[in-house]
């Protein structure tokens, strides 16, 4: 570990001490996680204190943990993650926070902290269903008018649950509950005979 990411990671369990509830190094990046109610304070102590000074968001997502790794995933289900800048020190943070309801998952925005937040909060809401209050204005940003579900959830079938096609009679396009038909798809392995044999080819 290099002695700059060092420096940040003890500037930062300086700055906030036990509200981060984990720290993680591993490739070169810091991740930090707190939670949604400590999230708009630990955001602007982030952006203002003088030994931070993450001035910059840079990307911010949504996340669905509901099978992480292809095992059963046990904590909360949804997060969303950012991934900030200081331009004045020259170091990145990401910074994860999971929404407490997964049955409703609201975290709050941070468009007033960091502006660019505003079109990646929206898309993280279109594609996971996250409400992220005190937003200014959260609208679908990708799908559909009328579109209904988060296509980036892990439970949204693939064929997802509606289709549309132009009728000439109606003279519009309409709306149908999708036709395809779900279907196993089981791997063909075809090899030529003496296939891999020694001094074969």
């Amino acid at each position: 570990m290099s002695a700059k990411l060092e420096r940040l990671s003890q500037t930062l369990r300086d700055v906030f001490g036990n509200r981060i509830q984990s720290l993680v190094l591993d490739r070169g990046e810091v991740t930090i996680e707190v939670s949604a109610a400590e999230y708009p304070r630990v955001a602007r102590q982030l952006r203002d204190h003088a030994d931070l000074r993450f001035e910059q968001l840079i990307d911010l997502s949504g996340l669905d943990y509901s099978a992480y790794g292809n095992a059963i995933w046990e904590g909360k289900r949804f997060a969303s993650v950012a991934h900030l800048t200081s331009v004045k020190h020259n170091w990145r943070l990401r910074v994860r926070v999971f929404a407490d309801d997964d049955a409703f998952p609201v975290i709050d925005s941070v468009v007033d902290v960091w502006p660019s937040a505003n079109w990646y909060e929206r898309e993280s809401f279109d594609l996971y269903g996250i409400l992220y209050s005190g937003h200014p204005d959260l609208r679908r940003i990708l799908t559909d008018y009328g579109f209904v579900g988060h296509p980036f959830r892990k439970d949204f079938p693939v064929s997802g649950y509606v289709e549309m096609r132009y009728d000439p009679e109606q003279g519009r396009v309409v709306y149908q509950p999708v036709s395809i038909e779900p279907r196993e798809i089981t791997p063909r392995i075809v090899r030529e005979e003496k296939y891999g044999d020694v001094g074969h080819g």
